[in-house]
Formats: structure tokens, sequence, C-alpha cells
């Protein structure tokens, strides 16, 4: 099955390199509105993944992720929407050079090829990364966990059906329907097929999918968010933004995991925080002087620092200054969104400079760390690597280039 799939890949590969730009938007924006026509078909199959995730004790935070109901397969409608109303990015050229020669040498912007994702138990991921991957010209596979695929099942039938319709290849969009591990070992091997192979999910995963493929990876990552909340800080903001990042979805990986909280407003802030933060039964874990100010926090423990909870649980570090607190955040994190609250023009520009983060915040919740909200219309991950993309991953981030070069018989001596 996973050589068909990937034969039958490579094939659309050349196809969906050459659709035209006002093809593509065609058929973006009618795969939206057929995923709200059969809104009623997706949340039956959603609801089927949803019991199964009860039955198998499932956290309420991979719960959340899988659920699918009407406002958000109508947010995958309108992300789908958005990407359509992109400028598309194929056959872009850029710094075209004459050389001494004579020689015109430039760089177009070009899809990747085939694309394969494996990602968990998040559904709205497959009609985001086919949307992406479409307007990109890039063929995709994907390979969804086993929690999710009544959901993604349905979600692809719907997208295939307009793909016929249209007369566009039905195989520029293909789901693994195999969930076994020996099969997602096997598609990790798969780079006579596959380009580019992106893991979407929990840490066990990525790290499975970076030492097991042979296939070029892009990695994307956890999030053990942080929010600093500087001396300076206007409190009754800090309050907000937190309660903001920690509880508006705890179980997303921009959603704050870590509060750092410099001493001299420790004791103002903490008492604050505490009473909106029980409104969401929300647990705190501190450090000594964390405990001394809120005697129901249960004392940090080493590992609560490095954490990505995904649950109604925060830790809580105090330090001294703004370099100190940089200094843990750089030790701890996972190089996704960092976030200072301050008034202190000097302390904003010194983390932002300084704390290694895919995105940095001043007086923002981490939350925003999100392809819908960066204005990609929809995103196929937040990178947490260097090389290639960084941060949240864009129709720019799913092209290559390649050289062109225009001549008037040159010949090298």
């Amino acid at each position: 099955m996973l050589e068909t799939i990937g034969r039958n890949a490579r094939a659309a590969e050349p196809e969906m390199r050459n659709m035209k730009t006002a093809d593509k938007n065609r058929i973006l924006k009618a795969v939206g509105q057929q995923l709200i026509k059969d809104t009623r078909e997706i949340i039956s199959a959603n609801q089927l993944d949803m019991e199964n995730g009860r039955n198998n004790n499932m956290s309420s935070g991979l719960l959340d992720r899988l659920m699918l109901n009407e406002s958000r397969i109508a947010g995958m409608t309108e992300g789908l929407s958005q990407i359509a109303e992109l400028d598309d990015p194929i056959g872009e050229v850029t710094g075209m050079k004459r050389r001494p020669n004579g020689l015109l040498i430039g760089q177009q912007r070009v899809p990747l090829g085939v694309i394969g994702i494996i990602y968990e138990a998040r559904p709205n991921v497959t009609a985001d990364a086919f949307g992406l991957c479409f307007k990109t010209g890039n063929a995709v596979v994907l390979k969804g966990g086993s929690d999710a695929i009544h959901s993604n099942m349905a979600i692809v039938n719907s997208i295939r059906k307009v793909l016929k319709e249209y007369g566009a290849c039905e195989d520029s969009v293909q789901l693994i329907t195999d969930t076994s591990r020996e099969t997602t070992t096997a598609f990790m091997k798969m780079n006579q097929y596959i380009d580019v192979l992106i893991p979407r999910g929990g840490a066990g995963l990525i790290r499975a999918v970076v030492q097991n493929s042979t296939i070029p990876v892009i990695e994307t990552g956890t999030g053990n968010c942080h929010i600093y909340v500087d001396e300076t800080a206007d409190l009754n903001m800090a309050v907000d933004i937190i309660f903001n990042a920690k509880t508006q979805r705890i179980g997303v990986c921009n959603a704050c995991e870590s509060l750092v909280v410099h001493e001299k407003i420790r004791n103002q802030l903490l008492p604050l925080l505490e009473k909106h933060l029980k409104e969401k039964n929300v647990e705190l874990r501190g450090d000594d002087p964390v405990c001394e100010v809120l005697p129901d926090a249960v004392p940090a423990t080493e590992e609560d620092w490095g954490k990505e909870y995904l649950d109604y649980i925060l830790s809580i570090k105090t330090v001294s200054s703004v370099d100190e607190a940089i200094a843990h955040i750089n030790r701890y994190n996972t190089k996704h969104s960092e976030a200072i609250i301050t008034k202190d023009y000097d302390n904003a520009q010194k983390f932002l400079n300084e704390v290694d983060a895919a995105a940095v915040y001043v007086n923002a919740s981490t939350r925003f760390t999100d392809g819908f909200e960066f204005g990609f219309g929809a995103e196929i991950g937040i990178s947490t690597q260097k090389l290639h993309a960084r941060g949240p991953m864009g129709l720019q981030a799913l092209t290559t280039t390649k050289f062109i070069i225009y001549g008037n018989g040159q010949i090298r001596p």
C-alpha cells in the first residue's frame, strides 16, 4: 500500500507543480465550501474518535485538540479561503543580477515536491496541510494518528471529492489509513518518493521521526513557553496576558507553561494571579519564594521547569533580574514562544535580542504564535529548528528555489 501511495504522489507532483494559480485558488475555495456542506458527516466521524479517546483515558488537553465542531470546521474553511487570497509564491523570481560575462543569473521559487506529514490527534491539520501544500504546488501524503483516523478520513474524502469534480489530480492529497507503528516507520524511509518529512505532535513523535527518518526532516517543536513578568510590568496587564496564554486553550503548543517573576513584584502579582487562575482550577507549582507567598502552591521540582504540561498546571520561578530570567528561559525552553511583560524599553529589547526562540513577544500572549494569526491563512506547523524555516510555517516555508540563468551564447573559457 505504501509503495502505491508513494508512486501516486510522485506521479501527481508534475501536475501540481504546473497548476495555474487561478485554478489552485478556485479549488481551495471549493474545498472550504465542501467542508461546510459535509459538516454533519465530519462531526459524526469525529464523535467516533472522541468516544474512543475518552475510552482510552485521553487527557482533556488532547481531547480538546481532537474535537471538531461547527465553529472549528468553519475555521478550517476560513483558513483555506485566506490561503486562496494570499499571493502565490511559486514562480517568483528574486535577486536577478548580470555577471561581467553577460549571464543573467537569478533565483525562482519552486515547490518542494512531495511532502510527507506525520501528525497526532489534530484533524484540523489535515485541512491546513492540504491547503498550504496545494497552494504551493506540492503533493502531500498525510499520516495522522489512530486517535483521529475517522475524522481525517472524512476530511480527506471531502477534499478528494472536490479535486475529482474540478478535474484535478486526486492523488495530490493522500491519507495513509494504516495507523500501525510499523507503517509509520516504513513511511519515514520512503526517500525515493517523499522530498521532505514534517512531524507535528508531541516530543516523542518528533524525536522518533528525527532519529528514524531517511527523508530530510523539518522539525516542529513542543512548547514549553514562558512569560517573564519584569519589575516594571503593569500587573493587571500581566494577569490578563498570563490568564489568556495559560487557559484559553491548554492543549496547544503555544500555551504558557512556565512563569518567571521578578522578585520585586512577586508579592503584589502572585495573589492577583492566583485569584484569577482559580477560576480555571489551575495548579501552581513554585520555588520556595513563590510557596511563601502562595501557601496553596505545590513545591516545584527540577522537572517542572522544562515540562510541557498541556494541562491546567503552571510552574513559577522567581528571579532577581532580566538577565537571570533570560538565562533560565534559554536553559529550559523548547525554542518555541517566549514573552516579557514590561514597561522598560531596554529590558524589552534585551529580551528580544537574547532569548533563543522562534517567536519572542513584548506585552502580548504567546497564544498568537499561529499561522492564522500571523496572516498565513494556516500553518503546516511551528518550526523550532534554525534551517530553512523557523516559527509558523506558511506558504514560503513549503518552497525552495532554483537558479535560472539567461545567456546569449556564453561558453566558459
